[in-house]
């Protein structure tokens, strides 16, 4: 009977150990979710304010959007990737630039 005890015993222990680590996959996937639909809200917002911005703007600088739209799309590779990996594949190295400013070109022409 003792041995009966230990086993239900040793097997809530394992249940209760085991149930935590089930509920932060799920939490985890949610939040993950949820940045992949803020993504789309950004890269939404980004591609209206690319339309909206001039297109001959004398400033000596401008803002890339063309890369900041390829790190977001990096960001929800990732993610998709994270949430749905079909097999262990090599990490994609390549860091991101974080630096969005363009310098504009020289409208000066040289005599």
């Amino acid at each position: 009977m003792p041995t009966v005890f230990c086993r239900i015993c040793c097997l809530l222990v394992l249940i209760t150990f085991n149930g935590g680590s089930y509920a932060a996959p799920a939490h985890e996937q949610d939040q993950l979710s949820l940045i992949l639909q803020q993504l789309d809200t950004i890269e939404h917002l980004a591609t209206r304010a690319k339309i909206d911005s001039p297109t001959e703007s004398f400033e000596r600088y401008r803002f890339d959007y063309p890369r900041l739209t390829q790190d977001i799309q990096r960001i929800r590779q990732g993610v998709q990737d994270y949430l749905s990996p079909s097999r262990a594949q090599p990490r994609d190295l390549h860091e991101m630039v974080g630096d969005y400013r363009l310098d504009a070109p020289s409208t000066e022409t040289s005599p």
